[in-house]
């Protein structure tokens, strides 16, 4: 069996260091630190957790799944050090049939609740202080692998996958052996330990900007009665942390995050009356910020009030 240095006791020590200190703080809403069992034999300590949330109605505003994150290195020998990839799933995996054709139809499928998830992450982990980009992937995950936020996506919720930039497979699933003078397995001589503590930044920035933030706007939805040159939108305020305003965010159709931020203040309506802002070139988003400018992320707007194409 391979001794799983890299795959995953690195994200299983990001957890139990971030539990260790997350634990001398007080975030607004729960953390639970969580290693899973039986991943390799099907996901099963993941779905178990993932149905008894469900079964319980648990509101779960994200599950952050930490799957190799100890190392840069690829199998010919080049390293990004810098980086560490996040893949998000698109449409999510139980929408309905109604609401999936609305999402092909507008041009959201690149807006599900584990792409904002990304973007949010990437706009909150990306920086100096944790020394990493966030490289955001479109994708549930790599080809013919699976992890443990699947189930989590399979039961409702929103679920992203951290692993680290470059793959070497000589280490990946392989017994301890050495061959042709090679040395094979998942060994802890793999582990680059900078790398892992830039990882833990990236994650426990993550973490603590989802819990101290109120939750995200619910019931999100931009007028499409008329044909005209205005943007109308209307949201629920989220239960939970207070909300203190909300902020409008949009981008141009081919572009990955977000680009621009228009603060509307604390009302759960807006008319953006600017024709050089159309809602058929661009795509918007509806994010709530609370005390100390902690902020969601963001939802995408489903028409209300259309009669066809929506």
């Amino acid at each position: 069996m391979p001794p799983g240095a890299v795959d995953d006791a690195s994200g299983v020590a990001v957890s139990l260091e971030l539990a260790r200190i997350f634990a001398h703080y007080k975030p607004k809403s729960t953390i639970v630190f969580t290693a899973f069992a039986g991943e390799e034999q099907g996901l099963l300590g993941a779905q178990n957790l993932a149905q008894t949330y469900k079964n319980a109605s648990v509101n779960l505003a994200a599950m952050i799944n930490l799957d190799m994150v100890g190392n840069s290195k690829a199998e010919d020998g080049t390293t990004d050090p810098h980086n560490i990839r996040l893949f998000c799933q698109g449409t999510p995996l139980t929408e309905n049939a109604t609401t999936m054709t609305s999402r092909l139809s507008i041009g959201g499928d690149n807006d599900s609740p584990a792409r904002n998830l990304g973007r949010f992450i990437y706009e909150v982990a990306s920086n100096v202080w944790t020394e990493m980009t966030v490289r955001v992937i479109y994708r549930l995950d790599r080809y013919s692998r699976g992890g443990d936020h699947r189930p989590f996506l399979e039961a409702g919720y929103t679920g992203v996958r951290f692993v680290q930039p470059n793959e070497d497979y000589t280490q990946q699933h392989q017994n301890v052996t050495v061959r042709n003078g090679k040395q094979y397995g998942d060994l802890t001589q793999w582990l680059d330990f900078e790398y892992n503590t830039r990882a833990a930044k990236v994650v426990a920035t993550t973490m603590w900007s989802l819990a101290n933030a109120p939750a995200s706007p619910t019931n999100v939805g931009i007028n499409t009665t008329m044909s005209d040159n205005f943007s109308q939108f209307k949201w629920d305020a989220p239960k939970g942390l207070p909300v203190e305003g909300y902020e409008i965010l949009y981008r141009e159709t081919i572009e990955p995050h977000w680009t621009n931020v228009i603060d509307v203040g604390n009302v759960t309506w807006y008319n953006l009356t600017s024709a050089t802002i159309h809602k058929d070139n661009v795509i918007f988003g509806v994010r709530s910020v609370g005390k100390g400018g902690y902020k969601s992320p963001a939802v995408l707007p489903f028409p209300f009030g259309c009669a066809r194409n929506c």
